[in-house]
């Protein structure tokens, strides 16, 4: 069987490159394209001279036209304008999209929702196995403890260049734990507080972010009662685990048909 071809979007960020790396070694996939924004040094170089490996002889382009219509799948972790577009020539080309960014608005993800009517698209806030299984288990644990006897509070933890908080996979985990209480997460999140707030709200999720270093991403949940305390961590060691759930994603979308899907799909995690 032949090769997949996968394209790299934001191939010259550092998640671009854990993705050509990811894509390189696994069996059964190939690197076929590669985009970067209009204006950046990276257009017209080799794609896999600019994530620091040997070059495969295809240069990078800046138009989600040129890249879609040279791939049978494209890996997104951009900007949610950017990814955005490729959603639209992903529908455009009938290509696959497996895309990971976060910060997405409501309209976005329309946007995502709409292209996928003419091809496959998978869309997770997280594409880690790991984070995936884990708002599973938050579901449930969340929907066994029951009512607000146990304070439900997220904390993550990212690098200095991060740009949005709290980050989608602290919202995939607090949705996840609305879910299990049987709740809207919009209605019970508290996403910020500062000054004199007054006592936490009764069956509020919260939400805390930190930010320094160079942390890939950390997330605890924690459910606290007045006896007792458990809490639910996922730390990442490299961009790697994000970069083999997408190459993952991909595989598993060539055999489907057009719809928006995400990791839950593909890890067979549905309820």
């Amino acid at each position: 069987m032949a090769d997949l071809k996968i394209g790299i979007a934001g191939c010259a960020g550092r998640m671009g490159q854990a993705l050509f790396r990811q894509v390189s070694a696994t069996p059964g996939c190939v690197v076929a394209g590669g985009s970067e924004a209009a204006g950046s040094s990276a257009v017209g170089q080799d794609v896999g001279a600019v994530a620091g490996l040997p070059a495969i002889g295809v240069d990078v382009v800046d138009t989600p036209d040129a890249l879609f219509a040279s791939c049978q799948a494209v890996l997104d972790f951009t900007v949610p304008a950017a990814t955005v577009a490729n959603a639209k020539a992903a529908a455009a080309h009938s290509t696959i999209l497996i895309a990971g960014t976060t910060g997405l608005t409501a309209d976005d993800e329309a946007a995502l929702r709409a292209a996928s009517a003419d091809t496959a698209i998978v869309y997770a806030a997280n594409m880690s196995v790991g984070v995936n299984v884990l708002a599973q288990v938050v579901k449930q644990v969340a929907a066994k403890l029951g009512g607000d006897a146990f304070d439900i509070e997220v904390v993550e933890r990212h690098h200095r260049k991060k740009v949005d908080a709290p980050s989608g996979t602290a919202l995939l985990l607090g949705r996840a734990a609305a879910e299990g209480r049987g709740v809207d997460l919009d209605s019970v999140a508290e996403r910020s507080r500062d000054g004199i707030t007054g006592a936490r709200a009764e069956g509020a999720i919260g939400f805390a972010s930190l930010r320094g270093g160079s942390v890939p991403g950390d997330h605890t949940v924690m459910f606290a009662s007045d006896s007792e305390r458990l809490e639910f961590t996922h730390r990442a060691q490299d961009r790697t685990l994000f970069a083999a759930g997408a190459v993952r994603a991909a595989l598993w979308a060539k055999d489907q048909g057009p719809g928006l899907y995400d990791m839950k799909d593909v890890l067979g995690l549905k309820d």
